[in-house]
């Protein structure tokens, strides 16, 4: 069974909504309207016809004449007014089914036991009623109209705001820490709006105080173990040649590597780092590069070019890629350049999960088909690195080949123009 959400915009609710209250409204106060005028309408009937009996009776008494209308003895006279004659009493009788034009009787008994009646039905003000239940009509539909054009003002109003605090929090969220919802929606009304504003932007600054903090922590820490760490592998020179002494010279070796690893993280994090631009010839650049870090991997140009980039920031993007897929990928390894386009790829079990729906995360090694070694920084450090080069990293899993490979893709993408203070493309992007 297939359930369908509609998803209808704010403006739109507000707008049914004020439109919904406009159309109560306006129906509340035209049925009052209605039952008073006619109401009035009846009552005033009933006077002028309790008139035009007296009237027509003195005329009848003392001139023997039937005038205004007036009957004697009406068959037609209602069975209500023929008591209240036999009972010696003047009355009027409405005779409203609540359709059509009412009709209106009075009447009054004579001395010679005879009754005289007067019978209309005032046309004429029925159709003063008529006349002012179709201008209640018009006066209702405007209301509503006005109502729901009220609402779309109001409703796009706040579905702007709203629209640019959701664009400000996604920026933020994207890692743009500059952002400021209260500033992106702008505007001099103090509404709800600006108290989620608010509390966005001041979740937003006790995070980055928080992250900035997490930050000094590590470098501090990475900064204190160099010293330490670089005496150890002072001394692990002196030991004497043998397998204990080369395992302590390989641990001493990947911790300085591990400490120069997160010091750099450290660095990336803090958006301190700048490239130093030179012009330099892809192919060629990345051809030499590759056959000193990978020599058993492949380099195929499928076209050339010429960018402006840092190229030292570039070898350690491409180091580490190639690192990576050394590590947890399998041979063979292909290194791609078409254009400003440079792709990494393995043919082992591809990335995690994990990675390719967050992203790269440092000391996360990934799954256990794809890990075992390595802290998890590699692939962090060249996230970081692209960003300072303006550059985006993306990260997918290839489709199987003939043979049942399957493997992982890097891509890199270079920036046309040269990347700005904080890089053209701050966040990676993960390609399922």
């Amino acid at each position: 069974m297939v359930r369908l959400a509609l998803r209808s915009g704010l403006r739109w609710k507000v707008s049914l909504a004020i439109a919904a209250v406009s159309a109560l409204v306006a129906i509340a106060l035209s049925l009052v309207v209605h039952n008073a005028a006619r109401v009035s309408m009846l009552d005033n009937s009933r006077a002028a016809v309790n008139d035009q009996v007296q009237a027509a009776q003195r005329m009848y008494e003392k001139y023997r004449i039937l005038g205004f209308g007036a009957k004697l003895d009406d068959k037609r006279l209602p069975e209500q007014l023929k008591k209240e004659a036999a009972r010696g009493l003047r009355a009027t009788y409405l005779g409203d089914m609540g359709t059509g034009t009412p009709e209106v009787w009075a009447s009054v008994p004579l001395r010679d036991g005879k009754v005289l009646s007067v019978h209309t039905q005032f046309k004429d003000r029925a159709r003063v009623l008529d006349d002012l239940d179709r201008v209640l009509v018009l006066g209702s539909v405007s209301v509503v109209m006005g109502g729901i054009a009220l609402g779309v003002l109001i409703g796009d109003q706040l579905s702007r705001r709203l629209r640019k605090a959701a664009t400000a929090a996604r920026k933020l969220a994207e890692g743009d820490s500059e952002v400021r919802v209260r500033e992106a929606i702008g505007g001099r009304v103090r509404d709800e709006t600006d108290d989620l504003a608010r509390a966005v932007d001041g979740m937003a600054e006790a995070l980055q105080q928080r992250l900035e903090a997490e930050r000094r922590v590590t470098a501090d820490i990475a900064h204190e173990l160099r010293t330490p760490v670089t005496g150890l592998l002072t001394a692990a020179e002196l030991l004497p040649p043998g397998r204990p002494t080369e395992l302590v010279r390989d641990r001493a070796q990947a911790m300085r590597q591990l400490v120069e690893d997160v010091l750099e993280v450290a660095r990336l994090d803090g958006f301190a780092e700048r490239a130093e631009l030179q012009e330099i010839a892809l192919a060629e650049f990345v051809t030499r590069r590759v056959r000193v870090a990978a020599p058993d991997a492949r380099v195929s140009v499928l076209r050339d070019a010429h960018v402006s980039t840092d190229p030292r920031r570039l070898e350690r993007i491409l180091g580490n890629l190639l690192a990576n897929a050394a590590r947890h990928g399998k041979p063979p390894f292909e290194v791609t350049v078409e254009g400003r386009v440079l792709r990494v790829r393995d043919h082992g079990p591809g990335f995690p999960e994990a990675l390719l729906k967050d992203g790269p995360s440092r000391f996360r090694t990934g799954s256990k088909d794809r890990a075992g070694t390595g802290h998890g920084l590699g692939l962090t450090i060249a996230v970081g690195q692209a960003r300072v080069l303006g550059a985006r990293l993306t990260f997918r899993n290839a489709e199987p080949t003939a043979e049942g490979r399957e493997g992982a893709v890097a891509v890199l993408w270079l920036p046309e123009s040269a990347p700005t203070n904080t890089g053209s493309f701050p966040v990676i992007e993960v390609l399922d």
